[in-house]
């Protein structure tokens, strides 16, 4: 089995930064794309950041020069690195993993985090 816990979610001020990780754990041999999304209060869940396996990134246009997504394959870890955070960035932010696989071979695909809060308020 393998699962996603995030952490680094919190309060902060406008302006502030946040660092949120996200932690693969299980008997994991590979896992392919790697991305952060959120969910705001009444609205769809949007990806953040994006990130392959071989360190290619993209960002939606909203965060592009405020957040950066990186990744530690030996760790299984993958970041994002918020900073000029503003209000609307307040949202529940999820780990995805969209392909993962396993050292007896297993693959699972889509996998999600429980997500964790973040909250830019002054």
């Amino acid at each position: 089995q393998v699962q996603l816990v995030e952490s680094g979610g919190g309060l902060v001020q406008p302006g502030g930064s946040l660092r949120l990780s996200c932690v693969a754990s299980g008997r994991i041999f590979s896992i392919n794309a790697m991305g952060w999304y959120r969910q705001a209060p009444g609205k769809q869940r949007e990806l953040v950041a994006a990130i392959t396996s071989g360190g290619r990134t993209n960002y939606t246009d909203s965060v592009s020069g405020r957040f950066t997504i990186s990744r530690d394959n030996t760790k299984n870890t993958v970041y994002l690195q918020m900073d000029s955070l503003k209000p609307e960035d307040t949202a529940v932010y999820y780990c995805n993993a969209d392909r993962v696989q396993t050292i007896n071979g297993y693959k699972y695909l889509g996998v999600w985090g429980q997500g964790t809060l973040v909250t830019v308020s002054s």
